[in-house]
């Protein structure tokens, strides 16, 4: 799917209020273009990175007197599996919800969504929803002998399929209320790839896992993007087929221009970048104004055109705009502030 963003603004998914609607509040004044739901780590594990997302999955526990969350691969799992690709083929999205318990923010801003489309009977651009990437997932979560599920095959692919289907189960709940709906895949995890802890894993099925969730939000009419909040080989998101490449344009705009070739293509077939040009770090914004961040993002820009010999116009007409990373960790006022500076960078540029 071809879009012009041309630089309207939209973000990662954690905010660190302690209420859904402060944070809702917050992300429709800031971000009113392509608003998401906030994932809301400051209210306990259920909002942390992974546990949000592992209603369902089977064999997967959560101790929360060690405040840890596990795999239990032993004794016979046949039959749980077995349930779970029942499910999964049925396509009983039920099976695949985010309760409440787990995420307030989702069901809050559909909630404010919904009223806003009854008073205004208008649609938003877009609307971004989000699911921990299987690569994050995988290797940050283990089995009982503290070995990254990432490695046995069986529940990786279980846990692919898992996320896929919740991908699927979010679009689903929201695509009324805009145009184009997109889903973030987050990925953290990738800025530490062919480092030498992870060096067993291989580039091609990084590709493949990351690619079936992919196809699973193009199965819904939805766009598929991937953040990563550090330098990563940016290839691996072109070649995954994923239509918003979305990174850190504070610390690392030069590393998109390392892989010319490969973006250029990316941006031809009419796919986009979400520049992370506000950064979530709170020595950093401390002072930043918007025309610094107006220079930043043009520096960007200017030294991948020269890269890749691709017109600026294309590049600004074909771009989002973001933080750099979640604001989840930072106090209220420094993340309102990062949405403050986000909102005045995307209406400049947008002029």
């Amino acid at each position: 799917m071809s879009v012009e963003p041309r630089c309207i603004a939209t973000a990662i998914g954690s905010l660190p209020h302690s209420t859904a609607e402060a944070a809702i509040k917050v992300v429709l004044t800031n971000i009113p273009d392509a608003p998401i739901w906030p994932q809301l780590p400051a209210l306990g594990m259920n909002e942390q990175m992974e546990p949000q997302y592992s209603e369902g999955i089977p064999r997967l526990v959560i101790d929360r007197e060690k405040e840890r969350m596990y795999f239990d691969t032993t004794g016979d799992y046949s039959g749980d599996l077995g349930s779970f690709y029942e499910d999964y083929l049925a396509e009983n999205f039920d099976k695949f919800a985010i309760s409440p318990a787990f995420s307030k923010g989702f069901y809050a801003m559909e909630a404010a969504l919904e009223a806003s489309l009854k008073e205004t009977g208008k649609k938003r651009p877009f609307v971004k929803v989000q699911v921990t990437g299987p690569i994050s997932f995988g290797l940050d979560i283990v089995d009982e002998k503290k070995r990254a599920i990432y490695y046995n095959e069986e529940f990786m692919d279980v846990l692919v399929k898992d996320l896929a289907m919740k991908c699927r189960w979010q679009i689903r709940r929201y695509s009324k209320f805009a145009d184009t709906v997109i889903c973030f895949i987050d990925e953290p995890i990738l800025s530490a790839f062919g480092s030498s802890t992870y060096v067993s894993v291989q580039r091609a099925d990084v590709v493949a896992k990351i690619n079936e969730v992919v196809e699973a939000i193009h199965a819904e009419g939805a766009i598929a993007g991937v953040h990563c909040c550090g330098n990563t080989e940016w290839s691996i998101l072109v070649d995954a087929d994923v239509d918003i490449i979305n990174f850190d344009a504070f610390d690392y705009a030069d590393t998109i221009a390392l892989y010319a070739g490969p973006i250029k293509k990316h941006l031809e077939a009419g796919k986009t970048l979400a520049w992370g040009v506000v950064p979530t770090n709170a020595a950093k914004l401390e002072g930043l104004t918007v025309d610094a961040l107006v220079t930043k993002f043009n520096q960007g820009v200017d030294n991948l055109a020269k890269a890749s010999g691709l017109s600026r116009d294309v590049i600004v007409r074909q771009a989002f705009v973001s933080p750099s990373c979640g604001t989840g960790s930072l106090p209220v006022p420094v993340a309102e502030k990062a949405f403050s500076l986000l909102h005045d960078l995307s209406t400049k540029l947008r002029a």
